[in-house]
């Protein structure tokens, strides 16, 4: 089967970080030249723990994505949401980006402020 579209990194994104922090992820999505195609509609499964945006950006002749994820969680604890595309492409209607978060508290990191690494 020939690739439809290039999802840059990968069609995951994980949001790790401590609570209270700013913490986003992009993907890009490239349609491929033989399967050029738009986003029509775009929206997350759950919605509770993510708010993202999709933005087009015009290269050359052609379209790319850009889908910003970021975290709404202001707690610690794991989640697990979807963002759903719709496109007008006959061979490939939807595009799924899976979002992993995983918070953790800022507390129980260790002692004081000691810089990481």
């Amino acid at each position: 089967m020939e690739k439809v579209v290039t999802i840059m990194p990968s069609n995951r994104v994980s949001l790790n970080g401590t609570a209270g922090q700013k913490i986003s992820s992009a993907v890009t999505i490239i349609p491929e030249p033989n399967y050029a195609f738009k986003i029509l509609e775009s929206h997350a499964v759950k919605g509770k723990d993510i708010a993202f945006k999709l933005e087009e950006v015009k290269k050359e002749n052609r379209s790319e994505y850009v889908v910003t994820v970021e975290n709404l969680k202001k707690e610690s604890g794991r989640y697990y949401d979807t963002v759903m595309l719709k496109t007008d492409s006959k061979v490939q209607k939807e595009i799924k980006i899976n979002v992993y978060g995983n918070i953790t508290d800022a507390k129980s990191e260790g002692g004081g402020d000691a810089p990481k690494g």
